[in-house]
């Protein structure tokens, strides 16, 4: 026995041993190691001294285990080679087994397919090293087979599992069978598609890839330069109509030199010869009709959609009927050939609908209000195809503005005393003929002249009402005799000097005698409405 502390009331002293500097004791006397090893596996013994009554003691036994770390080599070769891989476990105690696994199941020695090669080492430290190699039969099915070795130890009684991580083992086989794919395989292709021809061998290693593409009288096209002939892919970028045809790929094992090829038809989708037809192929007149057709060439179904220079769709079908066409209607029709099997497949055409006639005015400035010896401009607006050109009846700086079929005319005029009575016309012409229209300028009265007119209307009819009442007055006293006729002309000049003659005259203008009227409520022409008044007697 070797003393490896000594404790007296609260004082520990420790002995010079291997356990000096990881010892430690507690106040309830528990002894303490640290950084235990697999050596500090013995036998301790606690003694207790009581003087006189004599010693007492105790022992208890101290069981170190180790984890046991795995680690697994694989090995490659080929397929008729044995030696699969190789799995240590270092500093092990007590004694670990290893067992081996394929795809998560536990291999059984077996002769001529599998067996295990084991070797056991003690260290001196008393941990124990422990190799194991696996050697097996293996075939081209085990190109894709996981191993793994599990290492079994005890701890504290129970018995633990460590296991190591997967490994492929690489095996070496000729090949057997090639395919061809075109990707991506799941749509149609169009014309403009990037498209990957994809060649796969089942050899390993990877046997040397070519391309070609069969030409006519069966003449082959080599395409292995535009291809990769260690990946087994050949590109194809924006292909056409003329990328259809039928595409070969050829393995080579340059282990025996035997050479295998797979062959794959490509199509590729595609519109062509869009065209429109219209009828008739001349210029339209205005308020006719026209007949457009579409046509194309496919291998697949193709639908036909019409629509106007906005963008607006007109029509479905391969035929677009137009009637009662004007200037308005839009001057060009998009045919849209889709294929609707094939998404995103499509092409258009566009065709001119020229629309002719003679111009036809849409706008003008009249009525006018003006004043006399004011500067005013006169608009006319027309439209028209071909183009036409507008003309005034009257002098004055004139600006044109022509955009599409339609043609607007500013003519900036000083108001005259002529113009003001005759007006102006505009005149629109083409070489299909002409349109005009007549521009009315009404005199646009001051409020000041209009307030001198009601002013001179209301002076007027008071004076009438005074002569009225004079001449009443006069007719009672006597003074004025009647005829037979009961009524006489006052304006004569033969009138007797008995007879009272009033001439009233107005200032008003013509166009306003319209406010004296008649006894039946009748205008009356201003030569009688002024100068004349009747008296009759009772």
């Amino acid at each position: 026995q070797v003393r490896l502390c000594h404790i007296t009331g609260g004082d520990v002293q420790e002995e010079d041993t291997d356990y000096k500097g990881r010892l430690s004791v507690g106040e309830d006397k528990a002894l303490s190691i640290r950084k235990v090893t697999v050596q500090d596996a013995r036998t301790f013994v606690c003694q207790v001294g009581a003087g006189t009554y004599g010693e007492g003691e105790n022992r208890t036994e101290l069981r170190v285990y180790s984890e046991v770390p795995a680690r697994l080599s694989p090995c490659s070769g080929l397929s008729l080679l044995l030696q699969i891989a190789q799995c240590v476990s270092r500093n092990g105690f007590p004694l670990p087994n290893i067992t081996w696994h394929k795809n998560g199941e536990r291999l059984q020695p077996e002769e001529k397919m599998v067996k295990f090669a084991t070797t056991r080492t003690r260290e001196s430290s008393g941990l124990f090293t422990v190799s194991s190699t696996l050697f097996a039969h293996v075939t081209r099915e085990d190109r894709s087979s996981l191993f793994h070795c599990s290492v079994h130890y005890w701890r504290q009684g129970q018995s633990l599992t460590m296991d190591s991580r997967r490994v492929n083992v690489t095996v070496f086989y000729p090949t057997e069978h090639v395919d061809l794919h075109v990707m991506p395989s799941s749509v149609l292709l169009k014309e403009g598609d990037d498209v990957r021809l994809v060649c796969e061998a089942d050899g390993n290693p990877a046997p040397v890839f070519s391309f070609s593409k069969r030409q006519l009288e069966d003449n082959w096209q080599d395409l292995t330069p535009l291809a990769d002939s260690s990946t087994g892919v050949l590109n194809l970028h924006n292909v056409t109509k003329s990328s259809s045809g039928l595409y070969r790929c050829q393995a080579l094992d340059l282990d025996d030199m035997k050479q295998l090829e797979k062959e794959v038809e490509l199509v590729v989708n595609y519109i062509e010869g869009v065209h429109v037809e219209k009828e008739p192929s001349t210029p339209v007149v205005e308020g006719g009709s026209v007949k457009l057709s579409c046509d194309a060439h496919s291998p697949v179904a193709l639908d036909y959609q019409w629509s106007d220079a906005k963008g607006r769709k007109v029509g479905h079908g391969n035929q677009l009927f137009l009637k009662n066409l004007t200037f308005e209607t839009s001057s060009s029709f998009s045919c849209k050939v889709v294929a609707p099997s094939v998404p995103g497949l499509e092409r258009s055409k566009q065709v001119a609908v020229a629309v002719q006639g003679k111009p036809r005015i849409v706008s003008i400035s009249s009525p006018l209000y003006v004043r006399q010896n004011e500067v005013v401009n006169l608009t006319c607006k027309a439209v028209a195809f071909p183009t036409a050109s507008v003309h005034w009846n009257v002098n004055g700086t004139a600006h044109e503005y022509i955009e599409n079929k339609h043609i607007a005319s500013n003519l900036t005029v000083r108001v005259s005393h002529d113009l003001l009575q005759a007006g102006a016309t505009c005149r629109v012409s083409n070489a299909l003929g002409f349109s005009e229209e007549h521009i009315q300028l009404l005199d646009r009265k001051t409020p000041e002249s209009k307030g001198v007119i009601i002013v001179a209307i209301i002076v007027s009819i008071l004076v009438v009402a005074v002569l009225g009442a004079v001449i009443y007055f006069l007719h009672k006293k006597g003074k004025i005799p009647c005829g037979r006729a009961g009524k006489q002309d006052i304006t004569k000049p033969e009138a007797r000097k008995d007879k009272i003659v009033v001439d009233v005259k107005s200032d008003k203008l013509p166009e306003e005698t319209g406010l004296l009227q008649g006894a039946n409520g009748e205008k009356r022409p201003p030569t009688d409405q002024v100068g004349q008044s009747v008296v009759c007697c009772p």
